[in-house]
């Protein structure tokens, strides 16, 4: 009889929870591609891909360490389409005693599960993501009396708790954050390595035929695919990351450069989000790194506290406010999403760079996702629903228990204040200062208004003039509100015109 182990596409780690005292001899292991998945939203030509490889190249590893796979592919005969209803005609081919999954990443499978038991007459027993570093109950208890739970503070909590960069009982250096050295701009000619690059196999091949023919009306560029699709390439990836790239990810980690999407970063969300790679151990190669010499610490400090700090963050807000986060609208907008958004055509050079490259490679790295589409869409009054889905169709890295708190929280402050501290909106300045993109662009970043003005710079003076009441207590911004205050009404006025000309031409 044994037990039914069910794997999803996210959780593809050797070590994952439900499988830690599997009988290879009685129990199943259950990893099944579903229509349900891959089209609740219509996800990027190439995030499927890589999940789908991944999935496959990873059953493979099970079968050959002797586990009892069942994997269902997207075409085989007779599949469902969801996970019910694979792990219901699972049921009744094995007959097992209980059902064993993993805490999954999304609420809405999670709600999925638990109908399960009273479906199938079955127990289903649901252990906890050991890959995360904080529990769903350790953050709530942090969280609890916090009227404003801060990433910092829950970030100095982490590096403790497991004594990454501390020097006894201090922070490595003195200082627990070094975002302020992280933030060079690109005004040299930088040298960015070339990312990492994995043929596609026998099998990821067969994946992007099943792409390109199921998924041919999905956004994106399926080819070229260059993804690791198992642990030990991921594992390569990361490793050529430490090695060219996080000498310099600190100084450049906020900088943007034309036709160089890739820059200093490590790529690897893709890997850590799957399961190809586990954070915890990419966070202690980052520390020895920095301990031998080969990193400097706002390197290896930028690099750490984006994943025992942010990443395990936002998924503990994620958990502690769904399912009504997802409802948050703070500013109440309404706007849909331009329609440049899928295909890059706009004017406006930064975003056409973003988005198109977000077309090509399923990727944008942070700055690029925050300080440019982000705060375009922050700026423009865009509806939350239509940005969250639009950020989640199109990363590979995007799972909505990192996607969620990142665009409602961070980018479109959609929950008041909760998750920042105040609303991330910058005019083109900033685009300017972080990046080369201004030079090439139809408009000049230096003009506040007008029909060569950068679109940013009164997009921003309007944002802040129309959300007055709901932004002007907030003391981050007084003095901003305090420059508005002392502008001439004529330019404000004139401001106001422009960026409702410029909305309308929108649609």
């Amino acid at each position: 009889m044994g037990a039914l182990r069910l794997i999803l596409g996210d959780q593809l780690s050797h070590t994952i929870s439900c499988l830690s005292d599997c009988d290879k001899q009685a129990d199943t292991i259950l990893i099944c591609e579903v229509w349900e998945e891959a089209t609740y939203v219509k996800h990027h030509k190439k995030k499927i891909a890589f999940i789908f490889s991944t999935m496959r190249h990873f059953a493979q590893e099970l079968t050959e360490a002797g586990y009892q796979v069942d994997y269902i592919k997207l075409d085989d005969p007779g599949n469902t389409g969801s996970f019910t209803g694979e792990v219901e005609r699972a049921i009744h081919r094995h007959r097992p005693e209980q059902v064993v999954a993993t805490f999954p990443g999304e609420y809405r499978v999670l709600e999925g599960m638990h109908s399960w038991p009273e479906l199938f007459q079955i127990d289903l027993v649901i252990r906890e993501d050991e890959r995360f570093l904080c529990s769903r109950e350790d953050f709530e208890s942090w969280a609890a009396g916090r009227k404003q739970p801060r990433m910092e503070y829950f970030y100095r909590e982490m590096r403790k708790r497991y004594s990454i960069l501390m020097d006894g009982d201090s922070p490595a250096g003195d200082r627990w954050n070094f975002d302020a050295e992280n933030r060079l701009s690109p005004s040299r000619k930088l040298a960015v390595p070339t990312p990492y690059h994995c043929e596609p196999d026998a099998v990821t091949r067969e994946v992007m035929a099943l792409v390109e023919d199921r998924f041919a009306d999905h956004f994106g560029d399926l080819s070229p695919f260059g993804f690791a699709v198992t642990r030990t390439q991921a594992f390569e990836s990361f490793a050529l990351f430490v090695k060219e790239r996080l000498p310099f990810f600190g100084d450049y980690q906020d900088a943007m450069l034309q036709a160089e999407p890739w820059m200093y970063h490590a790529h690897c969300s893709f890997y850590l989000n799957c399961g190809l790679l586990d954070p915890l151990e990419c966070v202690r190669i980052v520390e020895q790194a920095y301990r031998d010499g080969q990193a400097s610490l706002n390197a290896a400090e930028g690099f750490i506290r984006q994943i025992i700090g942010w990443r395990e963050y936002v998924r503990g807000i994620y958990w502690l406010k769904m399912p009504d986060y997802a409802e948050e609208n703070f500013f109440e907008t309404r706007r849909s999403l331009p329609a440049f958004f899928w295909d890059g055509d706009t004017s406006m050079n930064c975003m056409r760079q973003c988005i198109e490259e977000t077309k090509h490679n399923a990727y944008a790295h942070h700055i690029q996702r925050l300080m440019v589409i982000g705060n375009f869409s922050l700026l423009c009054g865009l509806d939350p629903d239509a940005v969250n889905e639009w950020y989640l169709i199109v990363y590979a890295d995007a799972y909505e228990w990192v996607e969620l708190p990142n665009v409602s929280g961070m980018i479109l402050y959609a929950d008041g204040g909760y998750l920042a501290s105040k609303p991330y909106a910058a005019s083109g300045a900033y685009i300017n200062k972080m990046s080369n993109y201004c030079q090439s662009c139809h408009y000049n970043v230096k003009e506040k208004t007008g029909p060569q003005a950068c679109p940013f710079n009164y997009l921003y003076w309007d944002f802040l003039h129309r959300n007055r009441e709901k932004l002007h207590r907030n003391p981050r911004l007084a003095m901003i509100y305090k420059t508005l205050d002392r502008m001439q009404e004529q330019k404000v006025k004139t401001l106001q015109r422009d960026a409702d000309v410029f909305l309308r031409s929108l649609g």
